[in-house]
């Protein structure tokens, strides 16, 4: 299934029924009085948040959603039909907004919550309602009011409590591999990752943590170098960040100081909100150096790096490939999210990103045995489909 993140529709609620003027008409009744009913009420369009949908495929071809009128008033004090409403189906993380205001209209961070985006129109009404002892045949009746028109843009952020960043090939799939049984594709090319992937990574039968990765960042992406920025927004949920840094770049010339500040800025240019979340900076594939070079590798660097800075809570060595550091990282990840989840909650609907997180291709889960003296990951079997849309 195609990855769609971002999309444009056309919603058109039904248009209210209307009110009819009519007067009862039966033998030997002269003069029955006014008995026209009151029109029906229009179809609304209705957002549905689905665990089962992954992508936003569904809306990329059907761009334009109608909801039915509802039906004319009738006599003999007869009310129209109201209109059966319309629910639409997204992935949980949608943001609508209308594209005419820029108001957000929902934000559906939860399973099963439901936001109302075109509210149908009104019945009118029908002459029984103007009768009165000086008005006793009245022939005024009103039209059902029109139904709401709105061009939406929907977007999808993932729910990820830990958001993985870098440069193209620092081994950020490598590293969701490791520590999860997602299986993201993994290649000696830059840009191999073309849509964010997800990992659940438990640290037993009751703690685990939502992972994403997304493709990585170039220096000059604000100015549309590479995939630029249109997959950080799958960031903006997430309460850590990882920023992953090749110690061994291919390419001898490369500095990785230099990039690891280039994808700094790139961060601080997009979001300054992003830019300020906890940022964890994980040094990769320290494998490649030699052992009795490595501390003073990691050292120079770190130096070279952060200087007097902290904005940086922790620095990591490991190697996502060799697993050397992971199954460690993976454990410190689940406490600093835990001591992050009191302000969380305060702040949010209580609901884990692990619970909310689609379950069908992009997610997979790992179970990580209690700390011990080896450093092996079990990994479990892939999760199962819980469907597609």
């Amino acid at each position: 299934m195609k990855f769609v993140d971002e999309v444009t529709i056309e919603v058109h609620a039904g248009k209210g029924g209307d009110g009819i003027a009519s007067f009862r008409r039966e033998k030997y009744i002269p003069r029955g009085g006014p008995d026209g009913g009151d029109g029906g009420r229009g179809g609304s369009i209705w957002a549905l948040a689905d665990r089962n949908v992954n992508t936003l495929i569904d809306f990329r071809f059907a761009r334009i959603h109608r909801a039915r009128n509802g039906e004319k008033g009738r006599g003999s004090d007869c009310y129209g039909a109201a209109a059966d409403d319309v629910t639409l189906r997204m992935p949980v993380g949608t943001v609508i907004t209308d594209i005419e205001t820029g108001v957000v209209i929902a934000d559906l961070a939860r399973h099963g919550q439901r936001a109302l985006i075109a509210k149908g129109g009104d019945g009118g009404i029908g002459n029984l309602h103007f009768k009165s002892s000086t008005n006793r045949a009245p022939r005024q009746c009103t039209p059902g009011q029109e139904g709401e028109v709105r061009r939406l843009q929907l977007e999808l952020r993932v729910l990820a409590d830990v958001g993985l960043l870098g440069l193209p090939n620092a081994g950020k799939s490598t590293f969701i591999r490791s520590v999860s049984s997602a299986r993201p594709k993994v290649a000696d090319y830059p840009f191999t990752t073309l849509h964010p992937n997800l990992g659940v990574v438990r640290a037993d039968h009751s703690r685990s943590f939502v992972i994403a990765d997304i493709p990585g960042l170039i220096e000059g992406a604000a100015e549309g170098a590479g995939l630029g920025h249109q997959f950080l927004r799958h960031l903006a949920r997430t309460r850590l960040l990882l920023h992953l840094v090749d110690m061994c770049p291919p390419d001898p010339d490369a500095d990785p100081v230099a990039d690891a500040r280039a994808i700094v800025e790139e961060l601080r240019k997009y979001d300054e909100a992003l830019y300020r979340k906890p940022r964890w900076l994980i040094l990769n594939k320290v494998d490649l150096i030699p052992e009795d070079e490595r501390e003073a590798r990691v050292a120079e660097f770190v130096e070279a790096f952060l200087g007097d800075n902290e904005e940086h809570q922790e620095v990591y060595s490991i190697s996502a490939l060799a697993n050397i550091g992971t199954r460690e990282l993976a454990f410190r990840i689940m406490n600093r999210l835990e001591e992050l989840a009191p302000a969380v909650e305060a702040d949010e609907p209580a609901a884990t990103a692990a619970e909310a997180a689609p379950g069908a291709a992009i997610a997979g889960q790992a179970v990580i045995e209690a700390p011990a003296t080896e450093t092996t990951v079990t990994a479990a079997e892939d999760a199962p489909e819980e469907g597609a849309s």
